[in-house]
């Protein structure tokens, strides 16, 4: 019966964990205009026009000096993505960066890190799909560190998302779901870290 009610106190803590992190997703858009910043940053996956579209019309509006696209498909030229990002050519030429070696969110993140530190940037504005942007804070300012560079989130929405009772539609569940326990399991690599250094001179004295 112990057994039991720990699980069931497990469960009830994550389900209100997975309902607190959706209403931060459903909260998030439409995001506030964000400061200027020296550079903007559009991470790629789903949605990701919406997402470039996004970053570049932040560029237009002068809210950054350049775009960097981050995890652009090696098969995808730049006059292709400037296409499908219906972004006027001179901006696109003069501004925009394409990154196509991340792989993955933490790929995304380290690939920002050398792209700031190339161009001495010290603040990013952070364009990514809502549900994504929690994890994608999370990665950036474990790979950035303590380096100073200040980071704004601007999100795109996703539509399906948006619904009060978004876990009516399987496709939604799933994402935020999946989503949710993805940020977990960073929060949990996060916690690890920060103890690991602190039990180690313990350890050593015990010994």
């Amino acid at each position: 019966m112990r057994s039991l009610a720990a699980l069931l106190i497990v469960a009830l803590i994550w389900l209100a964990g997975l309902m607190a992190f959706a209403a931060r997703v459903q909260q998030s858009t439409p995001s506030p205009k964000p400061a200027p910043a020296d550079g903007i940053v559009a991470l790629t996956g789903a949605n990701s026009n919406e997402r470039m579209a996004a970053a570049v019309t932040l560029l237009s509006e002068h809210l950054g000096r350049r775009v960097l696209v981050s995890g652009v498909n090696r098969d995808v030229t730049r006059d292709q993505l400037r296409a499908t990002s219906n972004t006027v050519r001179r901006l696109y030429d003069c501004c925009v960066d394409l990154g196509f070696t991340a792989l993955d969110t933490v790929g995304n993140a380290r690939e920002t890190a050398e792209w700031t530190k190339a161009m001495r940037f010290t603040s990013l504005i952070v364009v990514t799909s809502d549900y994504h942007m929690p994890r994608a804070m999370l990665e950036l300012r474990a790979v950035l560190g303590p380096s100073g560079v200040a980071l704004q989130s601007y999100a795109a929405p996703t539509p399906s998302l948006k619904a009060r009772q978004w876990w009516r539609s399987p496709r939604a569940a799933r994402l935020m779901v999946v989503e949710y326990c993805k940020y977990l399991a960073i929060l949990g690599r996060d916690a690890v870290l920060r103890l690991g250094p602190r039990e180690a001179p313990q350890a050593q004295q015990k010994g």
